[in-house]
């Protein structure tokens, strides 16, 4: 492109730009000159520097995807998306997502955190995935190094539990993710996992797990499958003691992808209680804030299902299923 060229024809530099983003040396080799770029990005000018050597092609806000092609641009062309941002680019992960971009950089390359760039050095450098738009890592690593921002165990949970539910990542990959990355900051990570070991689908079934292990009922088998003795499937509830035909349900709106997924859940139960399961559900909040009563109506549950002749349904373990 010849020097000056640019100056009549902005749609050339917008070529060389992703999504608005372009490097200092991108500019030079498009015939910009310092003094030009210093010029356009000053106070009131029609571009701004996003970072160190970046700049973006309009003096507005950056959009996520224009942080994300700036976070990149500054980390180098070994640089990848890691974390939240990395997550949102698998259509994973919080939403609105983080303003932060976490990015993992080769460990003998310099690249200091900077503005919302979270820069990461790294020896175990993961390939990068391609699949939707800017370069990142595995679901698996992105979650991991998502968990180790975090502030607590219920978070890591929530976001272990979805990415599971959804089926972008297994438990397994994920432990061992984590095994194989550094100790550092993975306290709750790793307390998470321990919990989700159980089968449990999101942290309210985590809660009512370890809750239930100090009621001195019997263990119960956790999301396994119910059946008529006919194989009409009737359910799948949070825990399940086969012996007596007795079932415990967490009922959360917010644990479940939709109402609808929330109104199946209920028919499902409705279907089990018909066909002679005895089935206790409790609120998250009641395991928290009222954690006697929880275990008050349990025991009492079981009592009731002791006390009658167990129902003809069969129960079916899934690969997942423990207890």
């Amino acid at each position: 492109m010849k020097r000056g060229v640019w100056a009549t024809d902005l749609s050339m530099l917008e070529d060389v730009a992703d999504h608005g983003v372009v490097t200092r040396a991108q500019l030079r080799s498009a015939g910009v000159a310092d003094g030009t770029v210093a010029g356009r990005c000053a106070a009131g000018g029609p571009w701004q520097h996003l970072l160190p050597g970046v700049v973006l092609l309009h003096n507005g806000f950056p959009s996520h995807r224009q942080r994300m092609a700036a976070a990149l641009a500054y980390g180098g062309p070994h640089s990848i998306l890691t974390g939240n941002a990395a997550l949102s680019v698998h259509g994973l992960g919080p939403n609105p997502p983080s303003n932060e971009v976490h990015i993992l950089v080769p460990n003998e390359m310099q690249r200091a955190s900077v503005k919302f760039v979270r820069s990461e050095r790294t020896w175990r450098m993961p390939e990068a995935v391609f699949d939707h738009g800017p370069r990142c890592a595995p679901v698996s690593r992105s979650v991991v190094d998502a968990t180790r921002a975090l502030r607590g165990r219920s978070q890591c949970t929530a976001l272990i539990a979805e990415i599971i539910r959804r089926g972008a990542a297994s438990l397994e990959e994920l432990a061992i993710e984590l095994a194989e990355g550094p100790r550092r900051y993975s306290a709750s990570t790793r307390l998470a996992i321990r919990d989700l070991e159980g089968n449990a689908h999101s942290v309210a079934e985590a809660d009512a797990q370890r809750l239930y292990r100090s009621s001195g009922l019997p263990p119960m088998i956790h999301n396994a499958r119910l059946f008529t003795s006919d194989g009409t499937f009737l359910g799948s509830p949070d825990g399940f003691l086969d012996t007596v035909c007795f079932g415990w349900e967490i009922d959360s709106l917010a644990h479940h992808l939709s109402p609808i997924d929330h109104a199946n859940t209920m028919a499902r139960r409705a279907l089990l209680q018909r066909h002679g399961a005895i089935v206790v559900s409790h609120l998250p909040q009641d395991i928290r804030d009222d954690p006697q009563r929880v275990l008050a109506d349990l025991r009492a549950g079981y009592q009731q299902a002791l006390a009658r002749p167990r129902p003809n349904l069969v129960l079916r373990r899934s690969a997942t299923s423990t207890g």
